[in-house]
């Protein structure tokens, strides 16, 4: 089997408070390959950004516990120490933080935070690091891109700050790009340009994106393929197609259900999936999803490894003790999700 960009095996990220271990992340696995879109989804606190701050080295401190590994073209990020770091971060692995505003300096030009990061990975002089970052940022669709590199952050809109970050993000040709909600809280004109931007840079071939977000819709138009996270475990895996038109996991199926669907009329309150995410410190016994499931049964009470149950589905794995055709068979009866002539019913 070929090589992969980035190998990720049984993953573990927790972390020692004053009330108890927190396991953030339980034993995530994933790969990514160049010119790949892989979106991770879930709920707030079910380990997406945990997962991929730490692919980044930010997740140390003196109360971090780690395991399991995360191999870049062959090197260990989770053993690499700060200084391997220091030449990893922004040149082979760069992340989109989820808000710009708080990520870019407030007291730098948004150009100089562009040179800045060139500079400490290149050899160059600073008028030609200026040079790239303003092509860089006419590459995100930044108008009069030479003068707003000289503007601070304040000055940008929203969605201009994002397109900076991507900027900046891009400005070394990184191997891996990390997004973390890079869309959240653009209005749709925005988020549609730069959803544009990572469709070209997969296009390219050149690079691989982890994409994590919790926006289904944002997933159906740019993700290859998807892992679906909850109380810090990978629940579901699969393509695209996979996940939305044959979901195995009763939290997927509750993920697509409270989608509402355009083509009906819009119902008088959105479905939603009762209850809340569990405690990291007091997880439920079992499947983590067990106490908010209308499914459960005894079974549940055990641990269901994250394995493939469809025969010509090898890749598609999901976290469940129900037989496939039980599955279905319940998911159609909810009502929640169908798969008539391939449409996702809401």
């Amino acid at each position: 089997m070929a090589d992969h960009l980035l190998d990720v095996e049984n993953l573990q990220v927790s972390f020692a408070t004053e009330d108890g271990l927190v396991r953030a992340v339980d034993e995530v696995s994933f790969t990514l390959d160049r010119g790949e879109v892989v979106a991770i989804v879930g709920e707030s606190g079910s380990g997406k950004s945990v997962s991929a701050m730490t692919l980044m080295g930010l997740t140390r401190s003196p109360n971090s516990r780690f395991g399991g590994s995360a191999r870049l073209n062959g090197r260990e990020l989770i053993t690499a120490s700060e200084h391997d770091f220091e030449s990893i971060r922004g040149k082979e692995i760069a992340m989109i933080f989820q808000d710009p505003i708080s990520s870019l300096s407030p007291v730098h030009r948004i150009g100089d935070q562009i040179v800045e990061q060139i500079r400490a990975h290149e050899d160059i002089s600073k008028p030609a690091a200026f040079d790239r970052a303003v092509e860089l940022m006419e590459r995100v669709g930044i108008p009069s891109a030479a003068d707003r590199a000289r503007a601070y952050p304040h000055e940008f809109s929203g969605g201009m700050r994002q397109r900076a970050m991507i900027a900046m993000a891009l400005s070394l040709s990184p191997s891996v790009l990390i997004a973390d909600e890079p869309t959240t809280a653009l209005d749709v004109t925005i988020q549609a340009q730069i959803l544009e931007e990572f469709k070209q840079l997969r296009a390219s071939g050149e690079s691989g994106v982890i994409f994590v977000t919790h926006d289904l819709g944002v997933v159906a138009d740019i993700a290859d393929r998807v892992l679906v996270m909850y109380a810090g475990r990978v629940v579901e895996q699969g393509t695209l197609d996979e996940i939305f038109y044959d979901p195995q996991h009763p939290y997927t199926w509750g993920l697509l259900g409270s989608i509402t669907r355009m083509d009906r009329e819009p119902p008088r309150r959105l479905p939603a999936i009762p209850g809340l995410p569990p405690s990291l410190i007091n997880a439920p016994a079992g499947c983590h999803f067990r106490p908010r499931c209308p499914h459960e049964f005894a079974q549940c009470m055990e641990v269901p490894k994250l394995e493939s149950h469809i025969a010509e589905a090898p890749e598609h794995a999901d976290r469940c003790w129900l037989e496939v055709e039980e599955k279905r068979t319940r998911r159609l009866i909810n009502g929640r999700i169908g798969l008539t002539e391939g449409t996702v019913i809401a």
